[in-house]
C-alpha cells in the first residue's frame, strides 16, 4: 500500500470550504482529507505550505491528439467528412497520446479532458472522456464513451454547401437530424420486437438509440441564439440529454435554457470573431449565464485556444464578472457531471481518485503555475 501525503497547503476540495491542512491519497484513491490530519509514518509527505491544492482541472471540449499540433494534415483526423451523419465514429479511434498537447495540458493543471469529433458533420460521433497522461489512450479512458457530437450552425451547411448536398441550409441540417432520430427510433422499434432474434447491426444507429436511451448525452454545437432554440426544440421532441457546447450567444435566451437545465459548455473565449456565429463573444457571457442560473463549465476548444489557457479563460470570466467560486467549479465539477465521471474526479473527496494539483498560489492569478501534478497519485508534471 502506497500512501502520499500533501500537507500544509491550503486545500481547495471544490465540494466544501476551502482549508489549511492534509490530503491523503492511497493506492491512487483520496482516503481523507482535513484540516488536523496527521500523516501515517510510512506516507511520502509533500510539503505544500504556502501552497494552493486543488484536484485537477478538467476541460469538457477539446479535440486533443485528433487534431495534432504542428503536424499538418498527417495528423488532422477531426472529422470524418464523407457523410452528414457519423454517429458511428469514435474519437478514441484516432487519440494519439504523445501529442504535445497533452504535455501542455498537464502544465496548466488540466488532469482530464473531453475529446470529441469536429463539427464538420450535423453529428460527428461518438466522444470520449480521459487523462492527460499515459502511453496508449486505453489505459488514459475514464468513460467510453461520455456522448454523442452533433452541430447545427455555419459549419455543416458550409461544408456539405460546397460539396452540393443535404444540409446546404439550418433548415436541411435540422431535417437531417430529425431524420437521423426517427431512423433510431425505428431501429430500436424492430430490434425490441425480435428480441433475442434481432439481426442486422447498425452501429450508427445503436450510437443514437443510446441517446434516446439516456445512456449518452446529445453534445451540441452551436453559438447563435436561433441555433440554441433549435437545439432546444429537437431535444424537446425527442426527449434526450442535452448539453450546448460553445453557447456564445447563450446569454441571449439564459432564462430557457436555465428553465429546461441544459447546461452549458462556454468557449473559447481568447479567439478572434473570425465568423459570424462570434459576433457576441465576450467574456462577460460566463458571468452572465451564471447570473441567469444556467450550470456552465469552461472549454478551450483546444487547438483553438492551447488546453493550458484554461485556467487563463476562468480568470478573465472573473475579471468581467462571473463569481471565482463558480468559476472553479466551471473548471472541475461542472465538466466532471457533463462528461458523466464526476463519481471519480472533479473534487477532492474521499474515495475519489488522486488527481492534484499542488499550485504556486491561487490558479486564478495569472502569476501563479501548477507546480506538481498527481494523477491517480501518480506524479506525472513538477515544474523545474
Amino acid at each position: 500500500m502506497t500512501t502520499i501525503a500533501i500537507t500544509g497547503g491550503h486545500i481547495v476540495p471544490i465540494e466544501g470550504t476551502p482549508f489549511e491542512g492534509t490530503v491523503l491519497i492511497t493506492d491512487g484513491l483520496i482516503a481523507a482529507l482535513g484540516p488536523d490530519l496527521q500523516p501515517p509514518p510510512d506516507a511520502e509527505v509533500i510539503d505544500a505550505s504556502g501552497r494552493w491544492v486543488l484536484p485537477g482541472f478538467i476541460d469538457a471540449h477539446t479535440h486533443l491528439g485528433v487534431d495534432e499540433a504542428a503536424e499538418g494534415w498527417a495528423g488532422q483526423d477531426t472529422n470524418e467528412r464523407t457523410d452528414p451523419v457519423t454517429a458511428q465514429v469514435r474519437a478514441l479511434d484516432a487519440i494519439n497520446p504523445a501529442e504535445t498537447g497533452f504535455a501542455d495540458a498537464l502544465t496548466g493543471g488540466v488532469t482530464s479532458v473531453g475529446i470529441n469529433p469536429g463539427s464538420a458533420n450535423v453529428i460527428g460521433g461518438l466522444c470520449v472522456a480521459i487523462h492527460t497522461h499515459g502511453r496508449t489512450v486505453d489505459e488514459m479512458v475514464l468513460r467510453s464513451p461520455c456522448g454523442v457530437k452533433s452541430a447545427l450552425g455555419e459549419n455543416p451547411k458550409r461544408v456539405y454547401g460546397e460539396q452540393k448536398k443535404m444540409p446546404s441550409t439550418r433548415l436541411g441540417t435540422a431535417a437531417v437530424l430529425r431524420q437521423a432520430f426517427v431512423d433510431a427510433q425505428n431501429y430500436q422499434a424492430k430490434r425490441a420486437g425480435a428480441g433475442e432474434g434481432f439481426e442486422g447491426r447498425d452501429l450508427k444507429l445503436e450510437a443514437l438509440a443510446a441517446v434516446l436511451d439516456r445512456e449518452l448525452p446529445w453534445r451540441q454545437h452551436c453559438h447563435r441564439a436561433d441555433d440554441i432554440a433549435t437545439a432546444l426544440r429537437v431535444a424537446a421532441e425527442f426527449g434526450y440529454d442535452l448539453v450546448i457546447d460553445h453557447g456564445t450567444e447563450a446569454f441571449l435566451i439564459a432564462d430557457l435554457i436555465a428553465e429546461r437545465g441544459v447546461p452549458v459548455l462556454i468557449g473559447p473565449l481568447l479567439t478572434s470573431r473570425s465568423k459570424v456565429e462570434l459576433r457576441n463573444r465576450s467574456l462577460a457571457n460566463p458571468g452572465r449565464l451564471a447570473a441567469a442560473g444556467v450550470e456552465i463549465s469552461i472549454i478551450t476548444d483546444h487547438p483553438v485556444v492551447p488546453v493550458h489557457f484554461l485556467v487563463h479563460q476562468a480568470t478573465l470570466a472573473v475579471k468581467e464578472g462571473l463569481d471565482r467560486e463558480v468559476a472553479l467549479r466551471a473548471l472541475t465539477i461542472n465538466p466532471a457531471k457533463v462528461l458523466g465521471v464526476a463519481d471519480r474526479v472533479g473534487s477532492l473527496e474521499v474515495g475519489k481518485l488522486g488527481d492534484v494539483v499542488i499550485w504556486s498560489g491561487d490558479p486564478l492569478d495569472v502569476m501563479q503555475r501548477a507546480l506538481l501534478v498527481l494523477i491517480a497519485g501518480v506524479s506525472v508534471y513538477r515544474y523545474e
